[in-house]
């Protein structure tokens, strides 16, 4: 079965743990759609992502626009090379805020 989990590390960060992408997106997008609107920004770190595809990109995208809109700001930190690389191929690599470690 495939599965992940979004779940708080502390200090504004969140970790995204397991597969990222086609088979978790909706799931992972629900999770995620609860934590905008509460006025805190984020950092959501994909250190615990196993494998992950244009959908894992797709959703950091939808989550991008929804912490715009509810005027919040949201980073990504550790985002796997293989996703970073189909950010590069889309043209997309230069939207993503990353953070710093």
């Amino acid at each position: 079965m495939n599965q992940a989990t979004l779940s708080r590390s502390g200090d504004g960060r969140l970790t995204i743990s397991g597969e990222f992408g086609f088979a978790t997106a909706s799931s992972l997008l629900t999770q995620g759609a609860k934590l905008v609107n509460q006025g805190q920004d984020l950092t959501i770190d994909l250190s615990g992502v196993t494998s992950s595809d244009s959908a894992g990109l797709a959703l950091m995208l939808e989550w991008m626009d929804q912490f715009r809109a509810a005027g919040q700001q949201l980073h990504f930190l550790n985002v796997p090379e293989s996703l970073l690389e189909i950010a590069r191929v889309s043209n997309l690599a230069d939207l993503l805020p990353l953070a710093k470690n």
